[in-house]
């Protein structure tokens, strides 16, 4: 006789710990070779429990027990047991009551065994035991295991279709797409919570319910339309759709897949809705980095050829200014336009910055110098409407900034300001020396800075613009009136000079841009008179060969050469310069455009360094960026004047 948690199986119980097991494992454990189970056999008879083990023993795990208290003690152990064989008469507790206690922990399928039982007692095993088999005394051997087999076979069945549910359920409420499958009237049968909150409400709200409840008159006929597209097709149909979101138009990904039964009717409809915004914006951004690299590049070869035409313009500007002389009227005339073409070599500087065809050249310098410096340009680009007033500290700080990128943030900051006050105002430059602690709200590191304030009466930003004001291409003027990129260049310059900007505005009161550029601990440069009077130093007896392949540009850098009283030879290319190199004797210095066809300035340079170690070279160019390129030689951007070309001369020359 078997004890009450005795088996006739000496295998470990297959499902010890069943319940920390998910339903895959129950499912591989309800299809596992050899002796199935386990099954409970309850009865207060001992010879009855063991013709019971001795029928089932070599088909199932059997466990028994003599009495309904020990049998819930077991099931309470043994989570996996597939079945409860059960007498009805026993003493303490009915069969069909014990069933009913065992229900309330386990789902095993349930048949009861009795030879007493009246038809009350039957239909009570049935109402309040959840009996699925029921088998009198004495039993018939092959009914009795026939009514195991099937009833072994139901709960295996059920363990897999809760199996499946539960996969399903976690899919359906963890992916983060929006589920729902309705019927063949349209009317929602499932959906997962992410659908209902699309919809605004819950998933009891909408089941039942058709998705037209839900939504406008014209999203409901769309969605009709869509649904008997794919039903037509017989097969998933996938559409973009987009709606307004509260940060703009957003996208989703539809798929909608028609279920039809074995007759070819439908039975059901599965829609799919991903949220594709993110992957839209990055194509959008991906594609606007692409044309915004093509557009650079043009930029570039703008620049270039631009910026020829300006170095002769000016050289020839400058030429013409030095030799007429108490003539006030002519002077007064080539002064205009020399400035326009400075303001034309400001733009292509701007274009060369937007392309990144051009590093920063920092320098040690005086922002109250810069300032001076702009009183024309500002005066003459702002108007008539404008009051301009500066306040500037008399001890300014220098920093280390590039000069002409500095004006040319000034001067986008300025015209920003005059944009802001179409009807007129005033504009306020200021310097002062601050001094900056940690922490602080602007990720300043530590230290000194000269801080460099535009401010104006206008109108001022809102708090939604502000946000935005740095980003490149962003611009709240009409089409044509902007590019979007001045204030982001200005965040560029300052970022990268190690300050910061910060802006104090508000609607209706005026907006102050604030520059804070580090301290230099070096003094600023001195006077461009008293380099122009260093420049003077090397020009006695220095011999100079011109390598320009554009002969307008060649010939105005040649005039202006002589001028400084340098002796020069022209040569039209790199080989006709090696050429020249080789056969006369060396020069002081050679000077060689960038852009030359078949070897450009950077390969004659290289060498020039190779054969001729001694020569020094001087690059000039239009446009090029030279970050990362294996070169020593000097470099100097065209457009320049007469003065800005003797200092370079001069130093590379002492």
């Amino acid at each position: 006789m078997n004890s009450p948690h005795s088996s006739s199986s000496s295998v470990s119980p297959p499902g010890a710990n069943l319940l920390a097991k998910g339903p895959v494992e129950l499912h591989q454990l309800a299809g596992k070779s050899g002796p199935r189970g386990p099954i409970l056999v309850v009865d207060d008879e001992p010879d009855i429990l063991i013709a019971l083990e001795d029928l089932f023993g070599d088909d199932y795990d059997v466990l028994t027990a003599p009495a309904p208290a020990d049998a819930l003690a077991i099931l309470r152990d043994r989570p996996d047991v597939m079945v409860i064989v059960s007498d009805e008469r026993m003493p303490g507790m009915m069969g069909h009551v014990f069933l009913s206690e065992a229900r309330k922990f386990s789902d095993a399928e349930a048949i009861l065994l009795t030879g007493y039982a009246d038809l009350p007692a039957v239909v009570g095993a049935l109402n309040e035991g959840g009996i699925t088999g029921y088998a009198p005394k004495p039993w018939d051997a092959n009914a009795l295991r026939g009514m195991v087999a099937s009833a072994l076979d139901r709960r295996r069945l059920k363990m897999e279709l809760q199996s499946e549910r539960a996969l399903f359920s976690g899919l359906l409420d963890n992916v983060a797409d929006a589920i729902a499958f309705k019927d063949a009237g349209g009317r929602f049968i499932r959906m997962n919570a992410r659908k209902a909150a699309l919809l605004g409400a819950d998933v009891v709200a909408c089941l039942g319910r058709e998705e037209g409840d839900f939504v406008l008159p014209e999203r409901a006929a769309a969605i009709a339309r869509s649904e008997r597209e794919a039903v037509e097709a017989g097969a998933p149909v996938e559409t973009v759709e987009e709606w307004a979101g509260e940060d703009g138009p957003r996208w989703r990904m539809v798929t909608r897949t028609p279920v039809f039964g074995h007759g070819g009717q439908l039975e059901s409809l599965a829609i799919i809705e991903r949220d594709i915004t993110e992957q839209r914006r990055l194509d959008a951004r991906l594609r606007q980095a692409e044309k915004m690299q093509a557009l650079g590049t043009l930029a570039g070869g703008v620049a270039h050829d631009f910026n020829n035409l300006l170095t002769a313009v000016l050289g020839s500007i400058d030429l013409a200014a030095r030799r007429i002389e108490n003539n006030p009227r002519v002077t007064r005339l080539l002064e205009n336009a020399a400035y326009a073409a400075r303001r034309g070599a400001s733009l292509t500087h701007r274009l060369l910055s937007f392309s990144r065809q051009r590093e920063l050249e920092p320098r040690v310098v005086d922002p109250n110098a810069i300032l001076s410096e702009m009183n024309e340009l500002l005066s003459r680009t702002l108007g008539g409407m404008v009051q301009i007033s500066k306040s500037c500290a008399p001890d300014l700080w220098p920093v280390l900034i590039d000069p002409a990128q500095l004006e040319l943030a000034i001067l986008n900051l300025c015209i920003n300001a005059r944009d802001a006050m179409p009807e007129g105002g005033a504009l306020t430059l200021t310097t002062e020396n601050v001094s900056v602690s940690d922490p602080n709200t602007l990720n300043l590191a530590p230290g000194d800075y000269a801080l460099l304030t535009v401010r104006d009466t206008g109108s001022g930003i809102p708090p939604d613009v502000v946000a935005r004001i740095f980003e490149p291409f962003f611009t709240t003027k009409e089409v044509g009136k902007g590019t979007g990129l001045g204030l982001s260049m200005v965040y560029g310059l300052v970022q990268q000079s190690g300050g910061a900007v910060d802006v104090e505005t508000a609607p209706g009161c005026g907006t102050a841009m604030k520059l804070y550029l580090p301290r230099s601990q070096d003094p600023a440069l001195a006077s461009a008179a008293a380099e122009v009077n260093v420049a003077s130093a090397g020009r006695a007896g220095a011999r100079i060969l011109l390598v320009d392949d554009d002969r307008d540009v060649r010939s105005v850098t040649a005039q202006s050469l002589q001028e400084l009283g340098y002796a020069v030879e022209e040569a039209r290319s790199a080989a006709e310069a090696l050429d020249v190199l080789e056969r006369s004797s060396k020069p002081n210095l050679v000077i060689a455009d960038v852009a030359m066809p078949e070897m450009n300035g950077l390969e004659l340079a290289a060498a020039i360094k190779q054969r001729h170690p001694a020569v020094p070279v001087l690059l000039i160019t239009g446009y090029a960026d030279f970050s990362g390129a294996d070169t020593q030689a000097t470099v100097i951007h065209k457009p320049f004047q007469i003065d800005d070309l003797g200092k370079v001369v001069s130093r590379l020359l002492k």
